[in-house]
């Protein structure tokens, strides 16, 4: 079985999955008469093709040992999804580009720092929630009357690990 160690998440090598959840650098504007500051990301959300809506869910994680066995991946076609850990949690992203199926040969993993969240850009095959810390998250889904959810085995599994 081939092992994939997760490399550290940035903007820049997670972009063709979508895009990544943190403050992007600089000091935002002030709001809130100055108490606060906003900074606007890039991650365009694409919650409304065929019939959907915007969804906020809360998913509480169990810690996954890892190297941990990855055997399906999934993708949500019509919308994004989005993932932001509520606390300090690291995770990793098992990704693939988005195409008829996945390609095990060109498989990637990337490991939050537990201050950043990701959204999945449509189509892009990913694993499910791999918690390395036990946490809740935030997710903003697509919630629609038909459910979008393509399943696809790995044969064989691919292996992930932490460096």
């Amino acid at each position: 079985m081939r092992t994939l160690i997760a490399q550290p998440l940035t903007a820049a090598a997670f972009a063709p999955f979508g895009g990544v959840v943190a403050w992007p650098g600089g000091a935002g504007r002030a709001i809130n008469e100055g108490s606060s500051r906003r900074a606007d990301l890039d991650c365009a959300l694409q919650l409304d093709a065929h019939g959907g809506r915007p969804l906020l869910a809360i998913y509480r994680a169990a810690a996954r040992a890892f190297p941990f066995a990855a055997a399906t991946l999934e993708r949500h076609r019509h919308g994004t999804q989005t993932f932001i850990p509520l606390g300090s949690a690291r995770f990793v992203i098992l990704v693939a580009a988005a195409g008829a199926t996945p390609q095990p040969d060109r498989l990637m993993a990337f490991l939050s720092d537990g201050r950043q969240g990701v959204s999945l850009a449509p189509g892009t095959w990913h694993h499910g929630l791999l918690a390395v810390d036990a946490a809740d998250f935030a997710v903003i889904e697509r919630a629609a009357p038909v459910e979008d959810c393509d399943l696809a085995p790995l044969a064989p599994p691919v292996w992930v690990a932490l460096a």
